[in-house]
């Protein structure tokens, strides 16, 4: 399946919240002070170890927010595996914009390409099984559009994106209502035919109760291979099974090998660590091009 961009109206607001976060109430004042307006370069964005892209449209409206004139061309699209040294895109224009950008750009990138990259892990361990990986709500606040995107670069799929999307009554929600099959009576009578219910569950006794409540889907919290393996038994297809807890790339196999259709991992957006990518000074035109090269390679290393 390919991988559909997000829309630009969702994109930009978080670019431009950043690149003023940045900016502050004066600017970039020391590429002003440095580098002469009618300066141009160029740059190449490669990556420095191994990983998934994801995030370049993020990256690209950094640029072009800050300066019209500056240009980014594609050499991989999101999505794409990367080794040290592959060249991701090439970025022409006004020196003094990319010096003021990049750090904004990068910030996207990176943590957007590492998400991606640690899914893209947890996919190819269990890519023998039917079992697909799914994010969850535990995002960067403001960030969930973006984030969730960049599972999906890493070949991974979404969990709800927000709390309206659908009921996933849990181990509080049960408390508080008085058991399971009431907890599912209350949402049954509450929301629309169109909604769909998820129970979360810790025991194969509750298990059994949730199933005989009829539910879209049960969550399998933090159980072991054995009693999933169970778990799916009972549930024989009558809902879709989900695991989470505990997931790494190591126990990943053994909890897809029991046959559960989804693995939630909430780390793949709370705790991926960013994939290092940086700008490479490649020329400079104009006036006093071997000093700034010079100040073009300290500043874009920073």
């Amino acid at each position: 399946m390919s991988l559909a961009p997000l829309p630009r109206i969702i994109i930009e607001p978080l670019v431009r919240a950043a690149l003023a976060e940045d900016f502050g109430l004066a600017g970039d004042i020391t590429s002003a002070a440095v580098i002469p307006s009618d300066h141009r370069s160029t740059v190449v964005m490669a990556a420095r170890q191994p990983g998934v892209v994801a995030g370049l449209d993020a990256a690209e409206l950094a640029f072009q927010l800050v300066d019209p004139a500056i240009t980014l061309k594609r050499h991989l699209p999101d999505g794409a595996v990367v080794e040290p040294g592959s060249v991701i895109a090439t970025i022409k224009g006004p020196s003094r914009g990319l010096l003021s950008a990049e750090r904004t750009a990068l910030n996207f990138l990176g943590h957007l390409s590492g998400i991606a990259t640690v899914t893209a892990g947890i996919v190819a361990a269990i890519r023998d099984t039917k079992a697909a990986v799914v994010c969850t709500r535990k995002t960067t606040p403001g960030l969930r559009a973006v984030e969730k995107y960049a599972v999906r670069a890493g070949g991974g799929m979404n969990h709800r994106f927000a709390l309206h999307d659908a009921v996933l009554i849990k181990d509080n929600h049960v408390a508080i209502a008085g058991g399971v099959s009431e907890a599912i009576h209350r949402a049954k009578t509450s929301v629309g035919h169109m909604v769909k219910i998820e129970v979360e569950v810790d025991t194969l006794d509750q298990l059994h109760e949730a199933m005989g409540e009829g539910i879209d889907a049960v969550l399998l919290d933090n159980m072991t291979p054995d009693q999933l393996r169970e778990a799916v038994s009972i549930v024989a297809g009558r809902a879709i099974t989900e695991a989470s807890g505990r997931v790494t790339p190591m126990t990943a196999p053994d909890i897809a090998a029991s046959g559960v259709d989804l693995i939630s991992v909430g780390w793949l957006t709370h705790s991926a660590p960013v994939l290092d990518i940086g700008l490479d000074f490649i020329e400079a035109a104009g006036r006093n091009a071997a000093p700034l090269r010079r100040t073009a390679q300290a500043f874009l290393s920073l």
